[in-house]
Protein backbone atom coordinates (compact mmCIF):
# COMPACT_ATOMS: atom_id res chain seq x y z
CA UNK A 1 0.00 0.00 0.00
CA UNK A 2 1.21 3.62 -0.87
CA UNK A 3 -0.44 6.72 -0.53
CA UNK A 4 1.19 9.87 -2.31
CA UNK A 5 0.85 13.77 -1.80
CA UNK A 6 -3.06 12.82 -0.74
CA UNK A 7 -5.54 15.68 0.36
CA UNK A 8 -8.65 15.91 0.74
CA UNK A 9 -11.45 18.27 1.74
CA UNK A 10 -15.42 18.09 2.66
CA UNK A 11 -17.78 21.40 1.68
CA UNK A 12 -16.73 23.79 -0.79
CA UNK A 13 -15.53 27.51 -0.64
CA UNK A 14 -15.51 29.45 2.71
CA UNK A 15 -17.44 26.68 4.29
CA UNK A 16 -14.73 23.86 3.57
CA UNK A 17 -12.71 21.92 5.91
CA UNK A 18 -9.69 20.35 4.52
CA UNK A 19 -9.08 17.16 6.24
CA UNK A 20 -6.36 15.33 4.99
CA UNK A 21 -2.83 17.52 3.53
CA UNK A 22 -0.18 15.97 1.43
CA UNK A 23 -0.52 12.35 2.82
CA UNK A 24 2.45 10.22 2.44
CA UNK A 25 2.01 6.38 3.91
CA UNK A 26 3.15 2.86 3.03
CA UNK A 27 2.57 -0.51 4.24
CA UNK A 28 4.46 -3.17 2.44
CA UNK A 29 2.42 -6.67 1.86
CA UNK A 30 1.55 -8.33 5.14
CA UNK A 31 2.48 -5.49 7.51
CA UNK A 32 1.19 -4.35 10.05
CA UNK A 33 0.47 -0.40 10.82
CA UNK A 34 -1.18 1.85 13.23
CA UNK A 35 -2.36 4.72 12.75
CA UNK A 36 -3.10 7.29 15.33
CA UNK A 37 -4.85 10.39 16.27
CA UNK A 38 -7.15 12.54 18.30
CA UNK A 39 -11.48 12.62 17.09
CA UNK A 40 -11.04 14.99 13.43
CA UNK A 41 -7.66 14.36 13.03
CA UNK A 42 -9.09 12.29 9.57
CA UNK A 43 -7.80 8.85 10.39
CA UNK A 44 -11.48 7.43 8.93
CA UNK A 45 -11.29 9.83 6.01
CA UNK A 46 -7.91 7.64 5.16
CA UNK A 47 -9.15 4.66 5.74
CA UNK A 48 -11.88 5.55 3.49
CA UNK A 49 -10.00 6.04 0.62
CA UNK A 50 -7.56 3.52 1.09
CA UNK A 51 -10.50 1.00 1.13
CA UNK A 52 -12.02 2.81 -2.16
CA UNK A 53 -14.74 4.22 -0.27
CA UNK A 54 -13.95 7.94 -1.53
CA UNK A 55 -11.68 8.79 -3.86
CA UNK A 56 -8.96 11.18 -3.19
CA UNK A 57 -9.08 14.77 -4.62
CA UNK A 58 -5.14 15.07 -5.05
CA UNK A 59 -2.83 12.86 -5.11
CA UNK A 60 -2.14 8.52 -5.28
CA UNK A 61 -3.78 5.60 -4.02
CA UNK A 62 -2.16 2.24 -4.57
CA UNK A 63 -2.73 -1.08 -3.14
CA UNK A 64 -2.25 -4.92 -4.22
CA UNK A 65 -1.14 -3.03 -7.98
CA UNK A 66 -4.23 -1.35 -7.60
CA UNK A 67 -4.07 2.78 -8.69
CA UNK A 68 -7.59 3.80 -6.99
CA UNK A 69 -7.52 7.01 -9.11
CA UNK A 70 -8.00 5.02 -11.79
CA UNK A 71 -10.71 2.45 -10.93
CA UNK A 72 -14.31 3.15 -11.37
CA UNK A 73 -17.47 1.36 -11.47
CA UNK A 74 -17.15 -2.24 -11.62
CA UNK A 75 -13.54 -2.55 -11.27
CA UNK A 76 -13.65 0.17 -8.18
CA UNK A 77 -16.62 -2.74 -6.61
CA UNK A 78 -14.45 -5.45 -7.12
CA UNK A 79 -11.27 -3.51 -5.43
CA UNK A 80 -13.67 -3.89 -2.90
CA UNK A 81 -14.61 -6.93 -2.37
CA UNK A 82 -11.27 -8.72 -3.10
CA UNK A 83 -8.35 -6.88 -2.10
CA UNK A 84 -9.80 -5.34 0.92
CA UNK A 85 -11.67 -6.31 3.96
CA UNK A 86 -13.28 -4.26 6.84
CA UNK A 87 -13.65 -4.17 10.16
CA UNK A 88 -15.76 -1.39 11.91
CA UNK A 89 -16.03 0.16 15.53
CA UNK A 90 -19.74 -0.49 15.45
CA UNK A 91 -19.33 -4.42 13.86
CA UNK A 92 -21.61 -3.47 11.09
CA UNK A 93 -23.50 -7.09 11.22
CA UNK A 94 -26.67 -7.48 9.54
CA UNK A 95 -29.20 -8.11 12.51
CA UNK A 96 -31.58 -10.89 10.66
CA UNK A 97 -28.99 -12.72 9.42
CA UNK A 98 -27.19 -15.50 11.65
CA UNK A 99 -23.39 -15.03 12.26
CA UNK A 100 -22.75 -17.86 9.20
CA UNK A 101 -24.82 -15.87 7.02
CA UNK A 102 -23.22 -12.68 7.68
CA UNK A 103 -19.96 -13.97 7.03
CA UNK A 104 -21.48 -16.10 3.90
CA UNK A 105 -22.94 -12.98 2.12
CA UNK A 106 -19.93 -11.22 1.62
CA UNK A 107 -19.12 -14.01 -0.57
CA UNK A 108 -22.28 -14.45 -2.03
CA UNK A 109 -21.72 -10.72 -3.35
CA UNK A 110 -18.58 -12.47 -5.05
CA UNK A 111 -20.40 -14.67 -7.02
CA UNK A 112 -18.83 -17.76 -5.12
CA UNK A 113 -20.78 -21.02 -5.09
CA UNK A 114 -23.34 -22.10 -2.37
CA UNK A 115 -21.41 -25.57 -1.40
CA UNK A 116 -18.08 -23.18 -1.03
CA UNK A 117 -19.52 -20.30 0.99
CA UNK A 118 -20.82 -22.69 3.49
CA UNK A 119 -17.80 -24.74 3.72
CA UNK A 120 -15.56 -21.64 4.37
CA UNK A 121 -17.58 -19.47 6.22
CA UNK A 122 -17.84 -22.61 8.76
CA UNK A 123 -13.93 -22.44 8.84
CA UNK A 124 -13.79 -18.90 9.16
CA UNK A 125 -15.86 -19.10 12.28
CA UNK A 126 -13.89 -22.02 13.63
CA UNK A 127 -10.82 -19.81 12.84
CA UNK A 128 -11.99 -16.90 15.15
CA UNK A 129 -13.20 -19.66 18.08
CA UNK A 130 -17.20 -19.36 16.81
CA UNK A 131 -17.57 -22.22 15.41
CA UNK A 132 -20.71 -23.65 17.75
CA UNK A 133 -22.26 -20.22 17.74
CA UNK A 134 -22.39 -19.93 13.80
CA UNK A 135 -26.52 -20.30 14.01
CA UNK A 136 -26.66 -17.54 16.61
CA UNK A 137 -28.25 -14.03 15.23
CA UNK A 138 -26.03 -10.62 16.52
CA UNK A 139 -28.24 -9.80 19.81
CA UNK A 140 -27.60 -13.53 20.76
CA UNK A 141 -23.69 -12.59 21.10
CA UNK A 142 -21.39 -10.83 23.16
CA UNK A 143 -19.70 -7.68 21.61
CA UNK A 144 -16.57 -9.08 21.79
CA UNK A 145 -18.42 -12.40 19.43
CA UNK A 146 -19.85 -9.65 17.26
CA UNK A 147 -16.09 -7.99 15.93
CA UNK A 148 -14.70 -11.50 15.74
CA UNK A 149 -17.83 -12.34 13.40
CA UNK A 150 -16.46 -9.27 11.78
CA UNK A 151 -13.39 -10.62 11.25
CA UNK A 152 -14.27 -13.39 9.55
CA UNK A 153 -16.32 -11.63 7.27
CA UNK A 154 -13.28 -9.70 5.89
CA UNK A 155 -11.27 -12.86 5.73
CA UNK A 156 -13.98 -14.09 3.90
CA UNK A 157 -12.64 -12.99 0.32
CA UNK A 158 -8.67 -13.55 0.87
CA UNK A 159 -8.19 -9.78 1.15
CA UNK A 160 -4.80 -8.45 0.44
CA UNK A 161 -5.32 -5.85 3.35
CA UNK A 162 -7.41 -5.85 6.13
CA UNK A 163 -8.70 -1.94 7.99
CA UNK A 164 -9.83 -1.40 10.68
CA UNK A 165 -11.56 0.90 12.03
CA UNK A 166 -11.50 1.63 16.03
CA UNK A 167 -11.88 -2.06 15.94
CA UNK A 168 -11.70 -2.40 19.73
CA UNK A 169 -14.19 1.14 20.82
CA UNK A 170 -16.99 -0.64 21.69
CA UNK A 171 -14.93 -3.40 23.64
CA UNK A 172 -14.09 -4.31 27.56
CA UNK A 173 -10.43 -4.96 27.78
CA UNK A 174 -10.82 -8.62 28.44
CA UNK A 175 -12.51 -8.17 24.79
CA UNK A 176 -9.83 -5.97 23.64
CA UNK A 177 -7.32 -8.60 24.19
CA UNK A 178 -8.72 -11.15 22.55
CA UNK A 179 -9.94 -9.10 19.44
CA UNK A 180 -6.38 -7.89 18.98
CA UNK A 181 -4.66 -11.05 19.08
CA UNK A 182 -6.90 -12.57 16.99
CA UNK A 183 -5.87 -10.11 14.29
CA UNK A 184 -2.66 -10.35 15.00
CA UNK A 185 -2.45 -14.36 14.35
CA UNK A 186 -4.80 -14.22 11.49
CA UNK A 187 -2.95 -11.86 9.31
CA UNK A 188 0.02 -14.07 10.17
CA UNK A 189 -1.56 -16.94 8.93
CA UNK A 190 -3.62 -15.47 6.28
CA UNK A 191 -0.66 -13.81 4.84
CA UNK A 192 -2.56 -10.23 4.83
CA UNK A 193 -2.02 -6.68 5.74
CA UNK A 194 -3.18 -5.30 8.52
CA UNK A 195 -3.89 -1.07 8.91
CA UNK A 196 -5.94 -0.29 12.26
CA UNK A 197 -6.86 2.77 12.69
CA UNK A 198 -7.03 4.00 16.46
CA UNK A 199 -6.69 6.85 19.26
CA UNK A 200 -5.84 4.16 22.25
CA UNK A 201 -2.27 3.95 22.56
CA UNK A 202 -2.41 0.38 24.14
CA UNK A 203 -4.16 -1.30 20.53
CA UNK A 204 -1.52 0.82 18.52
CA UNK A 205 1.29 -0.91 20.77
CA UNK A 206 0.79 -4.33 18.83
CA UNK A 207 1.19 -2.86 15.85
CA UNK A 208 4.86 -3.38 13.85
CA UNK A 209 4.69 0.70 12.74
CA UNK A 210 2.72 3.63 14.54
CA UNK A 211 2.25 7.09 12.81
CA UNK A 212 0.14 9.21 14.24
CA UNK A 213 -2.14 11.69 11.70
CA UNK A 214 -2.50 15.77 13.39
CA UNK A 215 -4.93 18.24 11.38
CA UNK A 216 -4.56 16.15 9.05
CA UNK A 217 -1.13 15.55 8.15
CA UNK A 218 1.11 13.19 9.30
CA UNK A 219 4.11 13.75 12.31
CA UNK A 220 7.27 12.75 11.86
CA UNK A 221 8.04 8.66 12.34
Amino acid sequence: MVLRGVSHRYGAGRAAVTVLTGLDLDLPAGGYLALMGPSGAGKSTALALIGGLERPQQGTVVVGGYDLTRLTGDALATYRRRTVGFVFQHFGLLGTLTAHENVALAMALDGLGAAERRARAQDLLDAVGLGPRAQHFPAALSGGERQRVAIARALANRPRLILADEPTGNLDAGATGVVLDLLASLRTEHGCGLLVVTHNPLVARRADTVRELVNGRLSSP
